[in-house]
């Protein structure tokens, strides 16, 4: 997670998030610098709009809460295509995710 906090470090502060910044960062908050990682991060940062995907990152989770909130309410006998659509939101959600968190760890 250092590795994702620096770059939103670096964007906050309008800096260009490069391997050299990358690694000037990490080190000065003491963490051990992984050559690996900071490759991985730059290069996948690379023609990313920053702010943008923070943007929507920001809109899509209460989009996610709102049918969890509708469950509730729900008769029993509609719960569990519920808890199946919401298992199969949850799978598509984890297998996005899964590419960026094997980068970051």
């Amino acid at each position: 997670m250092e590795y994702v906090y620096t770059a939103m470090l670096l964007h906050k502060a309008g800096k260009d998030i490069t391997e050299d910044t990358v690694k000037a960062v990490l080190t000065a908050a003491g963490v051990t610098v992984d050559e690996s990682r900071v490759k991985a991060l730059v290069a996948a940062l690379e023609g990313v709009d920053i702010a943008d995907a923070i943007k929507n990152a920001a809109l899509a989770a209460p989009a996610a809460a709102a049918p969890a909130a509708a469950a509730g309410d729900a008769p029993k006998d509609d719960k569990k295509d519920e808890k199946k659509a919401a298992e199969d939101d949850k799978k598509a959600e984890e297998s996005a995710a899964a590419g960026l968190g094997a980068l970051f760890g």
